[in-house]
């Protein structure tokens, strides 16, 4: 249970023999007289070992056991020193999974050939040093198109920074230009001149042997500069005729905008990556959508983003103090451009402080005039909105004040803001469509960036296929549940990724003595009532013993007064000597008091609580008050149901020995909140063999920093854990790193694994276990589309449970690709698993099947989830549970 103060806090997990918490003492036969830092400190001696073990050139033989560390005296020679990231070999692959019904599927991946080319790597400096990668293509365009004789026809590659590259060898290993940049407006009229400094010098020359080799297997380290050239030279033309955002491209071409509310539109684009698979060289594209300004009227986008109707008939009335604040916050960096006289264009920087007809500035004669003057004087032009605020660019000691009605917003400036609902909405539903409507569009994205037509892809002897590549995939089949055997259901075998329980008793039914309901709704006291006595009659019948009759009767609240009734309420129990285990609390009627109920219950009073929807309490189904039984009996201490072959101890490398599953994330504030810290989230299996139930810890560090900082005390604080309620100390260690990008696995393995050895050898000398560290991507552009309509769940998706190890994958290293969900709406995104160290020796089938089937221990509904570490985090009381 949270406690009040605490920096981290965890859930309550059930224990053997009653225990819980810190109270019992040592759990390890470790010198543990020291504090916890210096225990930690004392084994920095580690490195040596951390480098053996997370640097493996050729892995043990299966049937070794794990290495001992050296000996004292030899630790004390070594120093701590993490090796550099470039030289940190990943995990091979063991071999390929063969559990499973085989099918055949489509992803979304076009295979790329390659012709053998003399590729030469340039380095460009451009002076003055410009930020925007657009003017630096604007820069080398016009250097092209007027020096062509330095490049004999050449048609280079530019990645728009420091990167330039051409099929072959230029005239020149270093040579400076001048270029001068010519802006224009609309009208074709000259606007200003601007010259540069150019200079080009080779930088290296690269072939394609290197990555022949990679891609059969035969070298370990990617050769990235080739990689590099080759995704820059594709990427090229849409980089010049759409919009870029990240590694995505938006334009008109591709369905048009839709308005998403207050201003903003959505785009439709595409995503797409170069990546190297088993098959070759791989075009990786997708859709994607992003929001972005609308391209209006500075007035208009007010009136949209203020909900002020018709802005002519808002015109007369001044912005409330409020309505500047959104608006100052929502136009800062958005750039536009004067619709009066020479078109030009400013960034604003925010908004006057007065309304437009209160600004005066010195005139050429000295005099003082006013906006709303020189505007009618100068340009014939009456303001009209004169009573709103003015938009203000430069800075504040040299501002420039510009009417909101002279000014249009540019197009093509993504919104990278905060959306709000409504808006979220909006963008989900235009992201969201069905697997054909999804196939069909990238089929569509595909002809529209036609590479074959592409000159520069000629140049450099690349060819992408146009058809989606087809995999033999294969369908794992689903766990074995096992329920109470008082039920009569006593084991279930789900059915595409779902199943009841009509029949069954929980597994391990949670006792609760001390309960207790607070109203925040519109519901009467008499329905609450009803509502409590169904809920608590469905726990009962469920295999839960829960008393009839709560603490205090049921306790109505005012929305406005959240954090009173509840420290009310907390008090009231503590005084009766009745510490609450469950906490049922009616939401509010109007949404949005969810986070501060949470806040105040789990980080400030310790108490446990389970949200409930008052439209929900009115129905009082059935359906809905056994979801609800499900998460107060997990909440509660009990489980609701294990995986049979888990209880008889038939999982490989799971059940032979004590073995730990931890998952791991860091979650990072929204963009635009630059203050917030990151925080990062630890759980771990606090039950052998079942590893059903889990323990979570939480600790605020670096605002996005990804790399756990207090990785080693969390996790020395979980094994302890486990050691108190299994009485047995881990042999085997299963970690799952959620959130990671590819350019951090380096980092992360290295910090973390030698956290993960630190934490060890603080509890016992000599005490370590092996360790398969897992990195678990869902943000990625895979899709997986079925090609036969006979082989899909009902929304169209392939079936739960398809796994992929072939093809798409890693040229050598251990990843796989699972979907191990049924689709509910849109496209399902398989879970992308990649293997970076892996000690136990797990093969394809092991890792594959247990990673499915623990997808299937979610304590909150009876479904398998997409994601791994969903089953993990509904242990940690800090996440979502209205229903």
């Amino acid at each position: 249970m949270y406690g009040r103060g605490r920096r981290r806090g965890g859930s309550p997990a059930p224990t053997k023999g009653g225990g819980r918490g810190r109270g019992r003492g040592a759990p390890f036969p470790s010198p543990m007289a020291s504090s916890e830092a210096d225990s930690i400190s004392s084994v920095s001696q580690l490195g040596g070992e951390m480098e053996r073990l997370s640097v493996q050139t050729e892995p043990p033989a299966p049937t070794q056991a794990p290495a001992a560390i050296p000996a004292p005296q030899q630790q004390k020679q070594q120093q701590q020193q993490l090796v550099p990231a470039s030289s940190v070999k990943f995990a091979q692959r063991p071999d390929h999974g063969t559990v499973g019904s085989r099918c055949l599927i489509r992803a979304n991946h076009f295979l790329v050939e390659l012709a053998d080319r003399d590729l030469h790597h340039y380095d460009v400096s451009i002076t003055p040093e410009v930020a925007s990668r657009g003017v630096n293509r604007a820069i080398m365009r016009e250097l092209l198109a007027s020096n062509s004789t330095h490049f004999q026809s050449r048609k280079p590659a530019y990645d728009g920074r420091k990167g330039f590259y051409t099929a072959g060898p230029l005239t020149f290993t270093s040579k400076d230009f001048v270029v001068t940049l010519v802006d224009k407006d609309d009208q074709g009229s000259v606007r200003k001149e601007r010259k540069f400094k150019v200079t080009i010098r080779l930088a290296s020359k690269t072939d394609l042997y290197h990555l022949k080799e990679f891609l059969q297997g035969r070298q370990r380290g990617a050769p990235h500069d080739t990689i590099q050239v080759l995704d820059v030279v594709l990427r090229e033309s849409p980089s010049n005729n759409c919009t870029i955002v990240g590694r995505s491209f938006f334009t008109a071409g591709l369905g048009g905008q839709n308005e998403i509310g207050n201003g903003i539109e959505c785009w439709k684009g595409f995503y797409q990556s170069l990546r190297p698979t088993q098959m070759g060289m791989s075009l990786n594209i997708d859709v994607s959508v992003a929001a972005f300004y609308e391209p209006i009227l500075a007035v208009d986008f007010v009136a949209k983003l203020l909900n002020l109707g018709d802005p002519i008939r808002a015109a007369t009335r001044p912005l409330s103090d409020s309505d500047r604040a959104k608006l100052k916050k929502a136009l800062r960096g958005v750039r536009v451009k004067v619709t009066h006289g020479e078109e030009k264009r400013y960034k604003i920087t925010g908004i006057s402080a007065s309304a437009t007809n209160q600004l005066r500035f010195a005139a050429e004669d000295g005099k003082q005039k006013s906006v709303v003057q020189y505007f009618l004087e100068k340009y014939n032009i009456r303001l009209r909105f004169a009573s709103w605020p003015a938009l203000q660019s430069g800075n504040d000691s040299r501002p420039i004040f510009l009417p909101m009605e002279c000014c249009k917003i540019i197009e093509g400036q993504r919104y990278s803001k905060k959306l709000n609902e409504k808006q979220v909405t909006a963008l989900l539903r235009e992201a969201c469509r069905r697997p054909v409507e999804r196939e069909h569009s990238i089929e569509q994205i595909v002809h529209f960036n036609d590479v074959a037509q592409d000159d520069l892809a000629k140049e450099f002897g690349v060819s992408v296929k146009k058809e989606l590549t087809c995999i033999d995939a294969r369908v794992l089949p689903p766990p074995v549940l096992k329920y109470h055997d008082l039920g009569k259901a006593r084991t279930v075998r789900p059915r595409v990724g779902q199943w009841n329980m009509i029949n069954a008793k929980l597994f391990n039914g949670a006792t609760v003595n001390f309960w207790m309901c607070v109203n925040f709704s519109s519901l009467g006291e008499q329905m609450a009532a009803s509502f409590c006595r169904a809920l608590v009659g469905m726990c009962n019948n469920k295999g839960m013993v829960i008393n009839p009759a709560p603490v205090f009767p049921i306790r109505s609240g005012h929305p406005n007064q959240l954090e009173k009734t509840l420290a009310e309420v907390h008090s009231m129990c503590n005084n009766e000597r009745k510490q609450l285990q469950i906490l049922i609390i009616i939401l509010p009627d109007v949404s949005g008091s969810y986070g501060t109920i949470k806040r105040v219950c789990e980080t400030e009073l310790g108490i446990v609580s389970q949200c409930c929807q008052p439209k929900q309490a009115r129905k009082c189904s059935p359906q809905y008050l056994e979801n609800v039984a499900l998460k107060i009996n997990v909440k509660a201490g009990g489980r609701n149901t294990v995986l049979e072959d888990a209880l008889n101890r038939r999982i490989p490398l799971l059940s032979d020995t004590p073995t730990i599953i931890f998952g791991a994330d860091v979650t990072h504030p929204q963009p635009g909140e630059d203050s917030s810290p990151s925080i990062a989230a630890i759980v771990a299996s606090m039950d052998w063999p079942e590893v059903t139930t889990y323990r979570g810890l939480v600790s605020a560090q670096k605002h996005r920093q990804e790399i756990i900082q207090d990785c080693a005390g969390m996790i020395r604080e979980l094994m302890i854990a486990f050691r108190r309620t299994t009485n047995q100390k881990p042999s085997r260690i299963i970690f799952y790193r959620d959130g990671v990008s590819e350019g951090q696995f380096s980092q992360v393995l290295l910090y973390e694994m030698d956290a993960i050895r630190k934490a060890c050898a603080s509890l016992e000398p000599n005490y370590l276990p092996p360790v398969t560290f897992i990195v678990v991507q869902k943000r990625h552009h895979t899709r997986l589309f079925a090609t036969n309509p006979n082989q899909t769940d009902k929304s169209g998706n392939i079936l739960p449970g398809t796994v992929v190890d072939t093809k798409i994958c890693h040229p050598s290293e251990h990843d796989f690709y699972l979907c191990s969900h049924a689709g509910i709406q849109g496209t399902s995104r398989p879970v992308h698993y990649h293997v970076l160290c892996d000690m136990n020796k797990f093969t394809a089938d092991c890792l594959q099947m247990l990673t499915n089937n623990l997808c299937y221990t979610y304590a909150r509904c009876t479904r398998s989830v997409s994601f791994l570490l969903h089953t993990m985090h509904t242990w940690q009381h800090s996440g979502q549970d209205t229903t």
